[in-house]
């Protein structure tokens, strides 16, 4: 079974989520049938590379609330965090685009090493206090502490192209797939689950995808030929 997540590293739910589904699917009795694909996804896609600006002047500015609320908001995520065993500052982050770490992580998938980019990355955003955002020294010190090349890394970041439509893509599926928030979690193209949704959510939603999933039907008039671990089949006069 493939579970496919789409997630964003400025979502502070997509962190918490993805450790609550990780609980989740430890747990589970299947748990090595089950292949896990992250997948990309821009909260704020167009975004200039050196537009940032505090964590609490954007959510003020973007959903009209007050400092208080705003700051309030950041407690409240700080706490569920916790709650979840991760690290979590609520205290002076910064907001930026995330289109070149997506890019980055599209080359740490082909070099086996996107759950640990991702990670790294998710610390470094809501747990660290160096900023991820506009700072490229940064992005490689963490890509290369995930175990990626650091001259692979440099490559993409002076290439805007590089991974580009990789991560355009994942977004139109997003959209395709009716997804208009993040994180999105689909379970063999079946199930779809929104948010950082408790534990038992997911594993509820794990145990009827994986009781729901249809056997391959043959079709076959018994007399096609083919090769298998004994050799192959030999034509007959």
């Amino acid at each position: 079974m493939r579970v496919e997540i789409w997630s964003d590293i400025a979502c502070p739910w997509c962190y918490v989520g993805k450790a609550r589904f990780e609980k989740a699917l430890a747990a589970f009795p299947h748990r090595d049938g089950v292949e896990v694909v992250h997948r990309s996804f821009e909260l704020d896609p167009g975004r200039a590379k050196d537009d940032v600006q505090p964590v609490l002047t954007m959510l003020t500015a973007k959903y009209g609330m007050s400092q208080a609320q705003a700051q309030a908001g950041e407690d409240n995520l700080g706490a569920q965090a916790a709650a979840e065993g991760l690290d979590y500052r609520t205290r002076d982050r910064d907001h930026g685009s995330t289109f070149d770490m997506h890019r980055l992580l599209h080359l740490a998938k082909e070099r086996g090493r996107h759950e640990a980019l991702l990670d790294a990355f998710y610390r470094g955003n809501f747990a660290e206090e160096r900023s991820v955002f506009n700072d490229d020294a940064r992005l490689v010190e963490l890509a290369v502490g995930a175990g990626l090349d650091a001259e692979e890394v440099r490559a993409v970041l002076a290439d805007p192209a590089a991974y580009a439509d990789a991560v355009r893509a994942d977004e139109r599926e997003a959209a395709q797939l009716g997804a208009t928030g993040v994180p999105f979690f689909v379970l063999d193209r079946a199930y779809g689950v929104s948010g950082a949704q408790p534990a038992e959510v997911f594993t509820k939603a794990l145990t009827q995808a994986w009781g729901e999933r249809t056997p391959l039907k043959l079709v076959d008039d018994g007399d096609a030929q083919a090769c298998g671990p004994d050799g192959c089949a030999v034509p007959q006069e």
